[in-house]
């Protein structure tokens, strides 16, 4: 259930305009947790392992259970049952500040720090199939301005929530090409809130009074596919799909205007039934793993997101003028992330690892979602305690280039870098 409540306008702007940049919040809260630390809102942190590489290769490595989240057709590489849990503890650290703002301001850390855990399971059935349960994320996002910023409908809290699990299979069509298929229940939760700030000033109405609010949660419904192709033991190469999931909301809209409800007026607002939708882009990737030698391997992935289905955020009811009840474009281009790595035997106790990668910025910055290019860093380790249990460490810095960027006439800068660690412990059956 979604319940959105806009307030007043002030004197400088038509109620209309503010609902327009109510709206731009918006898509944040419902596309959503850490996205600033990839294209959009996109999370990658589905393991240790992977985050020791920064992700690279990870569609054809297999070296654990996580690799569910990238290729289910991987899941053939598996000889004995797999348990995988991971835990990701994000710290990003995000400074927005004013150029030519009535009031010059500087907010710093405007996004909070995040735990990200996952968990995958993997048994083999026999030598042709194997099945495999994942709980991750791939969607998130959270920035969070303080209540009396001067922004108002701007900026303020923006939340989103995604869980996806996903169960999937795997068929060993022949000993070189494996293909895999799964099923993914997304469930949403997703928060917006926005105050008065500088707006309440001309109608002496407090800056951190609530200007709207927005709470909603969803199930939808998606699928992936993968294929694996082993052109020897030692090198092999990996492509999947996971489709695009439409989040669709059913909740109320509560006008305050005069403008899109009839009848309505701030004294006697008026609540609707109304829905929105927001799509969860789809994505495609390929990897390709290469061992060397009994010590060396090096790893690459090329990852494509389809941020151009993300055109539009509108919120829709019979009761509204024109049947809609708000609107707004958006500007966003698919994207594509390269990573490369490489990965070195030490010793039968300890591999350790490193991988860099580029991120394209996605979508025009904006308040809620200063996106950019970024830069990943990365180094990580495995640490073998027995035949049966391995632990996974990795760190990663990743650097976002400083923007500018334009917002409802507004220039903004932004600074953003952050430092990302995972661990996690992987056992055999």
């Amino acid at each position: 259930m979604i319940r959105l409540h806009a307030g007043p306008s002030h004197s400088c702007r038509s109620m209309r305009h503010a609902r327009l940049l109510a709206l731009s919040a918006t898509i944040a809260a419902l596309g959503g947790s850490p996205s600033v630390l990839a294209a959009g809102f996109q999370v990658n942190e589905h393991s240790a392992s992977g985050l020791g590489r920064a992700f690279s290769g990870d569609a054809a490595i297999a070296d654990n259970a996580a690799v569910l989240a990238r290729n289910p057709a991987a899941m053939a590489l598996f000889d004995r049952m797999q348990l995988s849990g991971s835990l990701s503890v994000i710290d990003p650290s995000i400074d927005v500040s004013t150029v030519d703002f009535p009031a010059p301001e500087s907010y710093n850390n405007i996004a909070p720090a995040a735990v990200v855990p996952a968990a995958f399971f993997i048994q083999p059935l026999d030598d042709q199939f194997a099945w495999g349960i994942g709980i991750f994320s791939n969607y998130g996002f959270s920035t969070d301005y303080p209540t009396d910023a001067f922004f108002g409908s701007l900026a303020g809290k923006t939340e989103l929530l995604t869980v996806n699990i996903n169960p999937s299979v795997s068929w060993r069509i022949s000993p070189q090409f494996s293909v895999g298929a799964g099923v993914s229940l997304v469930y949403a939760d997703a928060e917006l809130n926005r105050h008065f700030g500088g707006l309440g000033l001309p109608l002496n109405i407090p800056a951190s009074q609530t200007l709207l609010n927005l709470k909603g949660d969803t199930w939808e419904w998606g699928w992936n596919i993968g294929a694996l192709w082993e052109l020897d033991d030692d090198n092999r190469f990996g492509l999947s799909y996971r489709s695009q999931v439409d989040l669709d909301f059913d909740g109320e809209f509560t006008d305050y205007s005069t403008q899109i409800v009839s009848g309505s007026s701030p004294a006697t607002p008026i609540t609707v039934d109304g829905s929105l939708s927001v799509p969860l882009p789809a994505i495609a990737e390929f990897g390709g793993f290469h061992q060397l030698n009994n010590r060396w391997a090096v790893h690459y992935g090329i990852q494509w997101t389809q941020w151009s289905e993300f055109k539009e955020l509108k919120a829709t009811s019979a009761d509204c003028a024109g049947n809609t009840c708000f609107i707004k474009e958006e500007s966003y281009d698919d994207n594509v992330r390269y990573s490369v790595g490489a990965t070195y035997n030490l010793n039968p106790d300890w591999i350790v690892r490193a991988g860099f990668a580029f991120d394209e910025q996605a979508g025009e910055p904006t308040l809620s979602i200063p996106d950019t290019d970024r830069y990943w860093y990365s180094a990580g380790a495995t640490y073998t305690y027995n035949s049966d249990l391995t632990l996974d460490i990795g760190l990663t810095y990743l650097y976002g280039k400083s923007s500018t960027f334009t917002e409802e006439g507004f220039t903004f800068n932004s600074e953003n870098h952050a430092w990302l660690g995972a661990a996690q412990l992987n056992y055999r059956f």
